[in-house]
């Protein structure tokens, strides 16, 4: 009777083990979408990554995001302008921008930053990929460093008369993971190949005091005290030579005559 109950409960926890854990306990809920945006870098929504962003605006609007990167992260911004279907009478031309946290703009590496949409398109798609955030940089450099980044969104150029039409925009990020390592001053090869290597000495050089032995004359006097002559000699003497003859040659044209 008892190895029965023993079974039973062996059973009973074999069966608790083997119940599949809730999904939700290992994936945390996604984030809500957004659906506002700001218009200056002081009112900028916050942006998570893989986020949703569903915004509504007009023509001529700055719209503002904001995110947080960390070191060794390669933020990829894609954002999609549905267009107005009736009421536009030219081309738009439209940026995406990311700036960092003292207002300074980071440079796109991939993606179509300032598109230009045509009269007749539908919609127009822009993305940008700033560099790998680095977890450090000297003062004077612009790398990305971890922190806060600004996304603005607008047109640059559209006809007068376009301004005001309604518009959706659609916005998503992305975090890739980069190499972190990379960033840290080592470098696997050398920039330059040395491509001209020197002769190999098949002889020892001479030691110290053979070279003072052969500085020495048949006297005994050494000529250490004596200077390497070049090129530099002989122009400093010709050009002393040169203004004595200029002012000798001047002084016999000012001096007085004397009268016979």
């Amino acid at each position: 009777m008892r190895i029965k109950h023993l079974a039973l409960a062996g059973a009973v926890i074999f069966g608790i083990a083997a119940v599949p854990a809730p999904a939700f306990a290992d994936d945390p809920s996604p984030a809500p979408a957004v659906n506002t945006a700001g218009t200056s870098f002081l009112t900028a929504v916050p942006i998570t990554a893989n986020q949703a962003v569903q915004v509504g605006g007009v023509t001529g609007d700055y719209l503002y995001w904001q995110f947080t990167a960390e070191a060794g992260q390669r933020p990829d911004l894609t954002a999609t302008v549905t267009l107005p279907a009736k009421g536009r009478t030219g081309d738009e031309s439209w940026i995406v921008e990311v700036f960092d946290g003292l207002r300074r703009r980071q440079a796109c590496v991939a993606g179509e930053q300032s598109p230009i949409a045509a009269k007749d398109a539908a919609q127009v798609t822009l993305g940008c990929r700033i560099r790998q955030v680095r977890s450090w940089a000297e003062p004077q450099d612009g790398d990305p460093l971890p922190g806060t980044y600004y996304v603005r969104l607008s047109s640059t150029q559209v006809p007068e008369t376009d301004l005001g039409l309604p518009l959706k925009i659609s916005l998503s990020l992305t975090t890739a993971k980069g190499d972190l390592d990379a960033d840290q001053g080592e470098l696997a090869k050398p920039l330059v190949p040395n491509n001209q290597p020197g002769t190999v000495l098949t002889t020892p050089a001479p030691s110290a005091s053979a070279a003072a032995g052969a500085e020495t004359d048949k006297s005994g006097f050494s000529l250490d005290w004596l200077p390497d002559f070049s090129g530099r000699w002989f122009w400093t003497a010709g050009g002393g030579i040169l203004a004595a003859l200029t002012g000798l040659f001047g002084f016999s044209l000012t001096r007085r005559r004397r009268r016979v």
